[in-house]
């Protein structure tokens, strides 16, 4: 094929090029060889000499595809009852058929129409080429756009209504041709895709607002007669097939629409008893058709809440004071994970639900009765103090710190935090100086799930009071090693422990005012200490808080030798024995310099155990009252605790005491001191 312009009988050429694109618009056969003669003519005709013949092919083609439409739409009309099927049948044969009449119109699109054609801005402002009322389009676009005008506009309104009427009669359990009804729709978004701007406007001219019209009116009728003839977990069980089934967004909606919006007040009513009763799958069911629409879900997050709260307080209220910390923790964390299941598997893990499973467990947690504290931060605080203790039997170590991660959850609901935060430093100020501890590890551990949870500023008085441990055994080596390297050697007579801990850290907050005399077998080891202790750390001074410690205090003066702990006050008064088994009241008041309510509270200690007599029947210790050891005390073990009063610990009072900030630094020790008496001890003290 010579590419160079020549003259063009454009009638000769034409009428070959009609056959052609007759047969290909129809789908029938042609040969490769006259295919390819068809694209060497319109390339001829568009490069003719002397005037290029591009225009009037592409007129002709109009008027070609005008007429072959036309004529399919009279034999459209001529079907009568089978108007979509032809429709449809000619429609795949006339689209396919235009695709390769716009592959052999490509030189023309692209050298001729594109040349031509009409930008945006030329139809904007006026500007012409050719044809301003008819802008130039490419073969495959124009036949589409003489389908669009001669075919479906003539033919809509029959188009549509019969459309709509074959959706019914779907929805109503019939068997339409979907294959048909399908392609049908499909012609009216087909014939206008080429467009960049709005493609879909006809298909949503002519169809889609009917058929939303049609759609909402059957779902209306559908939902009344659902109401009529189901329960609420019927109704929901259909509606929710209904939107499971359905393909297209707006159709969706405009069912949710008729079916859960216009009924959310019956769907509302049943929600409570559905929550109340736990029925998961009415649950599943009431959360897929309320989560699609507005204002749907919040009426169901607060039932589950209120739910949830009352399980709460259910779970959590008559416990037995037997072990009330473990009952309530685990009651709390059995609630929790019972709802977080429920959340997960039938409510999609929904974050609005989890909201509400926070909020409800909070108001649990932190209830109290009228007038009365809320007990949860103590509560929670004994928790952690019993399974950190060495008297927590049948758990390893493992088995305890995942019930303290556990326990987290539950801590996270807690307002008074700082309330918590003081009943735990002194169960832990107690676990650490007794040596109570299951294990420095596990404690350590616990500090750091706080500091995880609060921050740092909630855990670095704990951390502080963690780390003294550690530097108070440093301290005690090196306390031992300073005796040894002494010039003259120096025996204290006794061995004991010291612990450094910094006041500020500690929770120590109730200082007597009662005045102390050290005895006089324990000022040597107190006056080496203080020596060594000023050498190392300048500027600082030590105050001994007496009233902290404890001592143990061995009894030989009996057939079975005894050993009881006791405090360094009770050690004082029995030290006074040490020189002659009856002591008067006034003798008591020099050795110890105790003040007076503190000396009678300490001597009622041990007259109560029986340790010692009071010479007088009354019970009120007097100025000359004398007291003697009975010789014939007796014991079911052989080591005991003789206990005092104590001030009850009530951090909720103290939340604002500023005496907390009064003690700057203290020691702790502990001691042992053997005399040749009948008394030997142990000693506990301590020194700021």
């Amino acid at each position: 094929m010579s590419l160079k312009p020549r003259v063009v009988d454009f009638d000769e050429t034409w009428n070959k090029l009609l056959t052609t694109i007759r047969a290909v618009v129809m789908l029938d056969y042609v040969e490769r060889a006259t295919w390819n003669d068809r694209f060497s003519d319109i390339y001829a005709l568009c490069v003719a000499y002397p005037e290029p013949l591009g225009e009037r092919l592409y007129t002709e083609t109009k008027v070609f595809l005008e007429n072959h439409v036309r004529q399919l739409f009279k034999r459209v009309l001529e079907s009568e009852e089978k108007v979509l099927g032809m429709y449809h049948r000619y429609w795949e044969e006339y689209s396919k058929g235009a695709e390769y009449m716009d592959c052999l119109y490509r030189y023309l699109n692209t050298q001729f129409i594109k040349k031509n054609k009409l930008t945006e801005a030329d139809l904007q402002y006026g500007y012409g080429g050719v044809d301003m009322n008819e802008p130039l389009m490419e073969i495959g676009e124009l036949a589409l756009d003489m389908w669009r005008k001669l075919m479906i506009e003539p033919l809509q309104p029959m188009l549509i209504g019969m459309l709509l009427k074959e959706i019914k009669n779907d929805r109503s359990g019939e068997d339409p041709n979907q294959k048909v009804i399908h392609g049908v729709i499909n012609s009216f978004v087909h014939v206008e895709q080429y467009k960049k701007k709005f493609p879909l406007k006809f298909y949503q001219e002519i169809f889609e607002g009917p058929f939303l019209t049609k759609t909402g009116e059957y779902y209306k009728q559908e939902a009344s007669n659902l109401l009529q003839e189901s329960n609420c977990s019927q109704y929901m069980e259909k509606v929710r097939c209904c939107n499971h089934n359905l393909s297209y967004a707006k159709v969706i909606h405009e069912c949710q629409q008729r079916m859960v919006a216009d009924h959310l007040q019956f769907l509302h009513g049943e929600c409570q008893n559905i929550i109340r009763q736990e029925k998961r799958d009415d649950m599943a069911n009431m959360y897929t058709l309320l989560r699609a629409v507005s204002s749907g879900l919040p009426h169901m997050i607060q039932e589950l809440q209120v739910h949830i709260h009352d399980e709460g307080l259910r779970a959590t209220s008559n416990l037995s004071q037997e072990n009330m910390p473990t009952q309530f923790v685990e009651s709390v964390l059995e609630v929790h994970s019972k709802f977080v299941q429920l959340i997960n598997t039938v409510l999609n893990g929904d974050q609005h639900f989890m909201s509400a499973l926070d909020k409800a467990l909070t108001s649990v947690v932190n209830y109290r009765e009228p007038k009365s504290i809320c007990k949860a931060p103590e509560l929670l605080a004994k928790y952690c103090d019993n399974l950190l203790k060495k008297s927590a039997k049948g758990m390893t170590e493992n088995e305890v710190e995942d019930k303290l991660t556990s326990f987290i959850t539950v801590f996270k609901y807690i307002d008074d935090k700082d309330v918590f935060q003081k009943f735990y430093a002194r169960m832990l100020a107690k676990r650490l100086i007794h040596g109570l501890s299951l294990s420095m590890d596990s404690e350590e551990a616990m500090i750091n799930k706080l500091k995880q949870a609060c921050g740092y500023e909630f855990t670095s008085k704990l951390h502080r009071m963690y780390t003294d441990m550690s530097v108070s055994t440093d301290l005690n080596n090196k306390f031992n090693n300073f005796i040894k390297t002494q010039e003259t050697v120096v025996d204290l007579g006794i061995s004991f422990q010291i612990y450094v801990l910094q006041a500020g850290a500690w929770p120590l907050t109730h200082v007597p005012s009662s005045t102390f005399a050290i005895p006089q077998e324990l000022e040597k080891s107190v006056q080496m200490f203080e020596l060594f202790y000023n050498q190392h750390f300048s500027g600082r001074k030590l105050t001994w808080l007496h009233y902290l410690c404890t001592g143990e205090v061995k009894m030989n003066y009996l057939c079975k030798p005894y050993v009881a702990v006791v405090t360094t006050y009770q050690m004082a008064v029995l030290l006074a024995f040490n020189n002659s088994e009856t002591v008067s009241y006034k003798e008591l008041q020099d050795s110890t310099q105790m003040n007076e309510k503190e000396l009678q509270k300490t001597i009622k200690s041990l007259l109560d155990v029986k340790m010692i007599s009071h010479d007088s029947q009354k019970e009120e210790i007097e100025a000359e009252s004398t007291f003697s050891l009975i010789m014939s005390f007796t014991s079911k073990r052989t080591k005991f605790k003789i206990t005092t009063s104590m001030q009850k610990d009530t951090p909720q009072v103290q939340r604002l005491d500023a005496a907390e900030n009064s003690i700057k630094r203290f020691l702790k020790y502990e001691d042992t001191y053997c005399t040749n008496l009948n008394v030997s001890y142990m000693y506990r003290s301590n020194i700021k």
